[in-house]
């Protein structure tokens, strides 16, 4: 069947062409040709980002219960020293991050400490920048420091999903490139293949017939050829997801909350082998500035619980050795607790770092709760050297070239 760009169309009007969420059909067209021409990459590394937004408090996270100041500095908010889930006689995890200590003990969970960055930024919004951009000298850079990441390797990703986004309908400055357009998902049915309204007759009459106009014949390079390819290219996809979706089957169980059903989400998509090797999430309310105790305690819970999951889910799928997960936030909390039982912007914190290399533990020292810099924790290592670590030794890309300077990697990977 020959078909004029018209023809096809009116046809493709007709047939209600599909929609998937947000995401563009060239999204799709390119997933399932990596699918097919990348034979499923099943030696791909893989990177998993969370972002605990609002300024997570460090200090009632990797707990100092062995160091009295802390007492004195806390004595609303501090976690008690009998309740603290210890790492040695100086520090410990918060109680509620039995998933995370597990992960701990197995010398798989690495805990970078005393993380920031000279002349610290305590706004939300300039802070984060910082941390997406990994240029805090600027304050007009366009593109994030997985952008610039995935720009080096444009042609090796060609035709690929490289990088999603999930939960959110704003791509993360972190993932913004000058070469890709990164998608975002907010749950795995906005991938649904949406035929229009009517009977599932009807339904499956449109179905059939947009397979009909995606296998008819068009001159390559032509507009036709474009449309009929990202039809094909679509109902591979939703083909695909659909096969995943129906045999996909959790290894352990999911807690109930947002961040364990979207980690979830990215077990499935890795287990689809789509080509993709970024993945960006973000956990909110870290921002606890009063009436702390309680919120930071469901959000320490959801957090540990969540990533102790999905690092079992790929345990159980074969798929731990590819995977590295970190996550950060934009600044700690002061040492000192306010006057609303809650704690107020500070500077530097913890990053928490789940390798398949199994070279978990404690990096650096814990900072000093005396030795201040207006009322906040001194950083000793620059998160870009944590940054550094994770484009050198894991996604085989050159640091400096990123991140614009060069600066010393660390042993988790």
């Amino acid at each position: 069947m020959r078909l004029t760009r018209r023809t096809f169309m009116r046809r493709m009007g007709a047939a209600s062409i599909l929609s998937l969420g947000a995401s563009p059909p060239r999204f799709l067209t390119q997933a399932a040709r990596a699918a097919e021409a990348d034979g499923r990459a099943t030696d791909g590394r893989i990177l998993v980002v969370i972002q605990l937004a609002g300024g997570n408090d460090g200090l009632n996270t990797v707990i100092p219960f062995g160091d009295p100041e802390y007492r004195r500095a806390r004595p609303g908010i501090g976690i008690a020293k009998g309740s603290v889930l210890r790492i040695d006689d100086y520090l410990g995890l918060h109680p509620q991050m039995k998933g995370l200590k597990g992960l701990y003990d197995e010398g798989v969970l690495g805990i970078v400490q005393g993380v920031g960055y000279p002349n610290p930024n305590r706004s939300h919004f300039r802070s984060m920048d910082i941390w997406q951009t990994a240029r805090p000298e600027s304050e007009r850079t366009e593109t994030g420091w997985l952008g610039r990441c995935l720009d080096l390797n444009a042609e090796r990703h060609a035709g690929t999903v490289p990088a999603l986004a999930l939960g959110t309908d704003q791509v993360p400055l972190s993932l913004v490139s000058s070469k890709f357009n990164v998608p975002t998902l907010r749950r795995m049915s906005d991938y649904e293949l949406q035929l229009g309204p009517g009977s599932q007759a009807d339904r499956q009459a449109r179905r059939a017939l947009m397979s009909q106009l995606a296998t008819g014949e068009s001159v390559p390079g032509s507009d036709l050829d474009y449309l009929r390819r990202t039809t094909a290219g679509a109902l591979a996809m939703s083909d695909r997801l659909k096969e995943v979706a129906a045999t996909y089957q959790p290894t352990t169980s999911y807690p109930a909350n947002g961040l364990g059903q979207r980690l979830k989400a990215v077990v499935q998509l890795i287990a689809a082998e789509l080509g993709t090797r970024i993945f960006f999430l973000s956990l909110g309310g870290f921002d606890t500035h009063s009436q702390q105790v309680a919120a930071h305690r469901a959000l320490l819970a959801e957090f540990s619980s969540a990533v102790a999951a999905f690092t079992r889910d790929l345990e159980g799928h074969g798929l731990q050795d590819r995977v590295l997960l970190v996550s950060f936030s934009e600044f700690g909390r002061r040492v000192q607790e306010n006057g609303s039982l809650g704690t107020d912007h500070g500077a530097a914190s913890q990053m928490f770092v789940v390798s398949p290399t199994a070279k978990g533990g404690l990096y650096g020292a814990h900072p000093s709760l005396t030795d201040l810099s207006q009322g906040d924790l001194k950083y000793h290592t620059d998160f870009r050297s944590v940054y550094a670590t994770i484009l050198d030794n894991w996604l085989g890309v050159t640091s400096q070239t990123v991140l614009g300077g060069k600066f010393p990697t660390i042993d988790f990977v």
